[in-house]
């Protein structure tokens, strides 16, 4: 196996380039594990570690722009904030030292539909920013996940960095798991209320074979929340059971279809009655 270490995004595209079946490696958290177990053998890793722009964010055009390297513990200590959402399934992934190796940019690249921090992407309506030798791609996030363990990355191209709009109202995000840390996702749901849009966004985590939006769910929301009223116990309901729907489970060593589909509704119903509360407050300070 080779081992390729560039110190410049230029140099990690030409590598990339030139070898293309390279497996790229940000945190290491998911890499590492596969191949202590020799699930995968690459022919080549492609370590990003030593690019120093990949570990560094900034706000441009009102968007943050945050590096493929930037760990989950920057992400709830510097913008916890700004992203609600995002910092809330950050602080579920793994112990303290994965959430100081690990990386949203190694969570996409793997793309697993257990992955953490793809719902609150999907509900914040996040973009990812691709590039190789050819130029660079900005993929939205609901275009980004193809099946399981599968993306929208070409063979040449690397994750650059994720593109998410600060909050614009509560943010939430809830999962299940076999024990309270250190666990894979049972499944999991993020909410995003976008008051000004009137509209509410979602993303459904391990109850598919990709990451994906609650767009039933979305659509029922649009059309029947009185934004003005109180969260009636009616919608709410019909929301958890929509958001379920548009799930597709199945049975494996974690939970059933049936546990996951049911997990679902309630998930969904405890994210928008915690993001109503708070938009109400705030609505009424």
């Amino acid at each position: 196996m080779d081992f390729l270490r560039p110190t410049t995004w230029a140099e990690a595209l030409t590598a990339k380039a030139e070898r293309p079946d390279a497996l790229p490696l940000q945190g290491g958290t998911d890499v590492m594990v596969e191949l202590n177990f020799d699930v995968r053998r690459p022919a080549a890793l492609l370590d990003l570690t030593g690019v120093a722009e990949l570990a560094a964010w900034e706000l441009v055009e009102g968007a943050y722009r945050i590096g493929a390297g930037v760990p989950y513990a920057r992400i709830i200590d510097e913008l916890g904030g700004e992203l609600p959402g995002l910092a809330q399934a950050a602080r579920t992934v793994g112990s303290p030292q994965i959430r100081n190796r690990g990386t949203v940019g190694g969570n996409l690249g793997a793309a697993s539909p257990a992955g953490d921090s793809h719902p609150p992407l999907l509900a914040a309506g996040a973009t990812v920013e691709v590039a190789s030798a050819a130029g660079t791609r900005m993929i939205p996030a609901s275009e980004f996940y193809l099946g399981v363990k599968r993306s929208a990355l070409r063979p040449d191209e690397l994750i650059r960095a994720v593109w998410i709009r600060p909050a614009a109202g509560p943010q939430y995000f809830s999962k299940v798991g076999t024990r309270n840390a250190m666990v894979i996702a049972v499944c999991s749901f993020a909410l995003a209320l976008h008051p000004a849009e009137r509209r509410v966004g979602t993303g459904i985590g391990s109850a598919a074979p990709t990451p994906r939006r609650a767009l039933e769910a979305e659509e029922f929301l649009a059309a029947e929340l009185d934004w003005e009223a109180r969260l009636d116990p009616g919608v709410l309901r019909r929301f958890g059971e929509l958001a379920a729907a548009d799930a597709s489970p199945i049975d494996d060593v974690r939970g059933t279809a049936g546990y996951r589909t049911h997990a679902l509704a309630v998930l969904a119903r405890r994210t928008l009655t915690w993001a109503w509360n708070d938009y109400r407050k705030a609505r009424a300070a």
